[in-house]
């Protein structure tokens, strides 16, 4: 029997390939990481791009989408960047090009938006299949303008279907610029945007004068360029900045202060931080309400946001006593008026992240360059050299071109007649003689100055044609000579580059928006609080409340009964309690109302309490010191009734439950309870009950109460009064009047009489 050789099968073991869970997870954590920071999150300090607006771009480029072509739907934009570049979401896509489109967040917008392409203000952007867009014309000039001449190298995409470029021209310090923001694992890089003509100053004195240090660098670059403008305000502390790439700017928006209507003072703030852009100005009003609601200041009499396609405009009215510069101040220390860029100049270089100084950033740009400037003589230089070795041949053809054509004529094929050009072999091509057999054996044209010959169109032997030849020959020539100049002396490719740059400048740069200089801290002065003196509470029916001085209210007496809903004295230091038909009690402070006069219109009493007229109405208002020394009655609709001790609405949170109401149910009626009056329910049905307020129990202002009026069906009360013995009140029911003090006292909790 035949021994079998055969190795033994292999068994599941085999192909179990055992690692340490702790070494395999780091690996891969490592590998993500540095794909989220080199391919997604960090821009590469060369062209200062991310490779989503990198791909971005080249795709428009790639598309034809030329600053003077029509525009295209960004949905197609983004479809075919996504489709062959950039496989990581269509959102990520349409943000990075809208934000190369917003000049409020880029220096230098590099996409030409049509379109809502959202605003300051932080509302978004309308969907990408409604904006359209195209390339910016220094996006052409100075990003993809020689990416034909081969100054980058190119990779494979994702798929290795297409090929991409791995960094872009850029001939502008563009990470200097636009400024860049992003975070990766473990890392984040925030960039401020600068002037485009002070940095292409700097970079072109550096290119001159590599010892240049970033104190030298800064007679140029004075610091941040926002395109919101604004003020930086730690000048002194910027050439560390920019010495280390880390720090805290210090920005402030811009004020002015206007007069504005009546004799008040107006501040106007013009220019807005950074780092406001978006839901900050939101939050901003917000800040400035809340310093009114919370007794921070009491000068703030309205506030409005004006901005339009004009730029920012937001007006804080003050009081006419009020101290604007002091104001200015509470601005800066309490809001974002005043905040911080954390500066984290951080970048890819050589591969790998690394942060980086002014100088060191300007350097990378300026080696780039170089480079690119470098790959682009030389292509060209070779364009050059061939293009002359092709005229010289032409010409060379023109001189001799009855041979040449003897030549043609006796070759067999094209072959024949090449090599003859070329090698001067004449073998099976017919001459007309001798002669003509040893001038064409004394041929020695190139390859190239061959094809050329045999493609030459006989219009060119016209003598016009030829003069022209002979022109572009030494435009040739010249090209060449200055080619070889710019690669070979380093001084001419100095000037080439200085004289582009400053054209970009001249072309494309604007005045500095953002002022730099040193300022003090703010310091806000808190005022001294007016002495406790007695003023008037007014509140109209729409919810609008002021303070009169009493000798005013005095004169006016019967104008401010007749258009004011509640009227009652009380301390400037002291509280007004909101009881509403929802059960709350509003608290708000008589300092935080204005003071003024008969027409003032006031402040509506929704900002400066819990209070929102849309939803409650108020039903009484009273002192709070007043209320101390009075029990109050609660009446609601089902006729639940109940007095409670003042001293409970002493409370110091602004809204709290005045009562406890069952589902459906309202207050109808909150009263002040001064002594031994009646109490007189009126139901809808017509029914009027009048009993002593003494039967109504005195309950915690957490109880429901007790029933007042015996209701019949769905019946309910719709008014009530708290009468003294001496009054005289006359009631409507029926169409007919009702005197209330005639009316038969009787007991709680009884079905009252029915008056039609």
């Amino acid at each position: 029997m035949a021994k079998d050789n055969r190795p033994p099968a292999e068994t599941p073991e085999d192909h179990i390939l055992r690692s340490e869970y702790s070494e395999l997870m780091q690996k891969s954590f490592i590998d993500y990481a540095m794909s989220v920071i080199i391919a997604r999150a960090l821009p590469d300090v060369r062209d200062g791009l991310k490779p989503v607006q990198r791909r971005t771009l080249y795709d428009m480029y790639e598309l034809g989408i030329r600053s003077d072509r029509p525009f295209r739907k960004s949905a197609r934009i983004v479809g075919d960047t996504m489709g062959k570049f950039h496989p990581h979401g269509d959102s990520s896509i349409y943000d990075s090009l809208v934000v190369m489109a917003q000049d409020f967040k880029k220096a230098l917008p590099l996409v030409d938006g049509h379109g809502n392409f959202g605003n300051i203000e932080g509302d978004g952007a309308a969907a990408m299949r409604y904006t359209e867009a195209r390339l910016a014309p220094v996006t052409e000039e100075a990003f993809l303008a020689d990416l034909d001449k081969d100054v980058v190298d190119f990779g494979p995409n994702f798929d290795e279907t297409e090929k991409e470029p791995n960094v872009l021209p850029v001939k502008i310090p563009n990470f200097l610029v636009n400024g860049s923001e992003g975070i990766a694992v473990g890392m984040a890089t925030n960039t401020p945007p600068h002037n485009l003509a002070e940095i292409l100053e700097a970079e072109i004195a550096l290119m001159e004068d590599p010892e240049l240090t970033t104190a030298q660098l800064m007679k140029y670059v004075k610091g941040p360029d926002f395109p919101t403008g604004g003020i930086v305000i730690n000048r002194s502390e910027l050439e560390e900045i920019y010495e280390t790439g880390t720090g805290r700017i210090r920005i402030r928006g811009k004020v002015e202060t206007e007069k504005g209507r009546a004799g008040h003072t107006n501040i106007v703030i013009t220019e807005i931080p950074y780092t406001m852009i978006g839901a900050g100005i939101g939050k901003f009003l917000s800040d400035v309400a809340a310093l009114s609601e919370s007794k921070v200041t009491s000068d703030i009499l309205d506030i409005t946001n004006q901005s339009g396609k004009e730029g920012i405009r937001i007006v804080i009215e003050l009081k006419r006593d009020a101290d604007a510069e002091n104001f200015k101040n509470l601005l800066y220390k309490k809001t974002r008026l005043e905040d911080t860029f954390g500066v984290n100049m951080l970048a890819i270089c050589g591969g790998r992240p690394e942060t980086m100084g002014l100088r060191q950033v300007l350097q990378e740009n300026i080696d780039f360059l170089y480079e690119t400037a470098t790959r682009k003589y030389e292509n060209l230089l070779e364009k050059e050299q061939n293009r002359r070795e092709i005229q010289e041949g032409l010409i060379k053809a023109v001189n001799v071109i009855d041979l040449i054509i003897e030549i043609l004529r006796g070759s067999k094929d094209r072959a024949m007649a090449k090599r003859c050009l070329v090698s001067g072999e004449t073998d099976g091509i017919r001459f007309r003689s001798g002669e003509s057999r040893i001038m064409a054996s004394q041929l020695q044209f190139t390859e190239a100055q061959a094809d050329a010959i045999l493609e030459m169109r006989l219009y060119k032997l016209i003598g016009l044609e030829l003069d022209a030849l002979i022109k572009e020959h030494e435009e040739t020539v010249a090209n060449i000579y200055r080619y070889e100049d710019i690669l070979e002396e380093r001084s001419s490719m100095t000037a080439v580059l200085r004289s582009e740059l400053r054209a970009l400048a001249k072309k494309y740069g604007r005045p500095r928006r953002t002022e730099i200089t040193d300022a003090e801290e703010a310091v806000f002065v808190v005022k001294d609080q007016d002495e406790d003196r007695e003023v008037m509470f007014l509140m109209d029916r729409f919810g609008y409340a002021k303070t009169m001085e009493m000798p005013l209210y005095e004169r006016n007496r019967e104008a401010v009964e007749e258009s004011y809903k509640f009227h009652l004295p009380c301390r400037s230091g002291g509280k007004i309690c909101l009881f509403t038909d929802t059960g709350q009690l509003h608290t708000l402070r008589v300092q935080d109302l204005p003071n003024g006069k008969l027409r003032d219109k006031g402040i509506p009493v929704d900002n400066i309490s819990g209070c929102d007229s849309t939803k409650e109405e108020v039903i009484l208002a009273a002192a709070q010191k007043e209320l101390n020394l009075y029990r109050v009655l609660f009446v609601t609709e089902t006729s639940l009734c109940k007095i409670v001790d003042g001293g409970e609405f002493d409370v110091t949170r602004k809204t709290v439950a005045s009562t406890k109401l069952g589902e459906g149910d309202r207050l109808i009626a909150v009263r002040i309870v001064s002594g031994q009056q009646k109490i007189v329910m009126k139901s809808r049905g017509g029914f009027f009950l009048k009993f002593p307020v003494d039967q109504v129990p005195v309950q915690k202002k957490t109880a429901a109460g007790v029933r007042g009026m015996k209701l019949a069906g769905e019946d309910r009360i719709e008014q009530v009064w708290l009468l003294s013995d001496s009054e005289q009140v006359t009631a409507q029911a029926g169409g007919n009047d009702v005197e209330l003090g005639r009316l038969r006292t009787a007991s709680r909790d009884s079905k009252g009489t029915k008056r039609s």
